[in-house]
């Protein structure tokens, strides 16, 4: 599959699926997220969010150009940098933030933490901290959906460090021999915890790892959520038509850690700062829609403080939350 990286024009926007209305739905999305990672990174910071924290920004053009590309009843799973991923299905931000701080209004009841959240309702299956753990899962998943014939695809995450994981490779076999539909996806932000892509893996272009398995694969712009929309399009309206799974690779970037205990001394602020300059999925996307007309630098500064009063919002309701009671040490578990 060619690459697909060139930016949406008016007549595509106003023709096609991407209306200006879904175009600017994309740039609130990807910025309540980016506030959201910011807030839980200065959380964090403040003690009031323990265990790990894995931040999401710089990739979110990754989970909303993809999830505005599935139906409804459509599944999700995906691996722990999940916080983007929970907002981008429509998960509360007041739920979210108050699991991350262990209150019992929070997703997991106070109890899961950052990795461990789902959601029933919108069909996001967590939030996994074993690496590699959502492509078996997310087969599974597919499979259910096949056995049930009821039209549905799951999207599976896992990043570039995962991909080297042999429950991926099994995955990815059975996937491609019962033709299950799903779509795998792999952000490669680059670093698996402190290690390059370059360091870790022999083909470096990771689309193709599904090769072997005769699973199409595709590597597109992971910071143009644009470009992902249209390539996740394609890929999950394959894996629904019955032709089996897809894998797309979407190269992105993560600006912080891997977590928030990790300095990132392996690469230089330099490289950061380039990133941040030349490729950032939400100021450059907002450029594009004041230079097609679909937005003014005042429409974007009013989606800005919309966001950050939602995140104050969900803020506010998290750190007024009380605690889980001491039982819920004894609930939801299997005896």
């Amino acid at each position: 599959m060619a690459q697909a990286t060139a930016p949406v024009g008016r007549q595509e926007a106003a023709e096609g699926q991407l209306t200006p209305e879904l175009l600017k739905k994309f740039y609130h999305d990807m910025l309540l997220i980016r506030r959201f990672e910011e807030k839980a990174g200065q959380l964090y910071g403040m003690g009031l969010i323990g265990g790990f924290c894995h931040l999401y920004i710089g990739q979110e053009a990754v989970v909303v150009g993809l999830q505005a590309a599935l139906e409804e009843g459509d599944q999700v799973v995906t691996a722990y940098r999940d916080h983007g991923h929970m907002l981008a299905a429509g998960m509360d931000p007041k739920g979210v933030m108050a699991e991350l701080t262990g209150r019992a209004t929070g997703y997991s009841k106070g109890k899961g933490g950052s990795m461990h959240m789902f959601s029933r309702e919108k069909n996001f299956y967590g939030g996994h901290g074993i690496v590699g753990a959502p492509a078996p899962i997310g087969t599974g998943l597919a499979l259910a959906d096949k056995y049930s014939n009821n039209g549905r695809i799951c999207l599976t995450y896992f990043g570039d460090g995962a991909a080297n994981q042999g429950q991926v490779a099994e995955s990815f076999n059975m996937a491609a021999l019962w033709k299950l539909p799903i779509v795998y996806i792999i952000e490669n932000n680059q670093y698996a915890m402190g290690t390059s892509v370059e360091r870790s893996t022999a083909e470096t272009h990771l689309f193709k790892r599904g090769a072997a398995y005769n699973i199409p694969g595709e590597q597109v712009d992971g910071m143009d959520v644009v470009a992902v929309h249209n390539a996740g399009r394609k890929a999950i309206a394959s894996a629904r038509s019955g032709e089996g799974p897809c894998l797309l690779e979407a190269k992105t970037y993560r600006y912080r850690g891997h977590s928030m205990s990790d300095p990132a001394k392996y690469r230089t602020r330099e490289e950061v700062q380039h990133v941040r300059e030349q490729r950032d999925p939400i100021d450059h996307f907002g450029q594009r829609l004041v230079q097609m007309g679909f937005a003014s630098e005042d429409d974007l500064k009013a989606v800005d403080r919309d966001v950050r009063n939602v995140i104050q919002h969900a803020t506010e309701y998290a750190t007024e939350s009380p605690e889980p009671a001491p039982d819920e040490l004894y609930t939801d578990i299997l005896h």
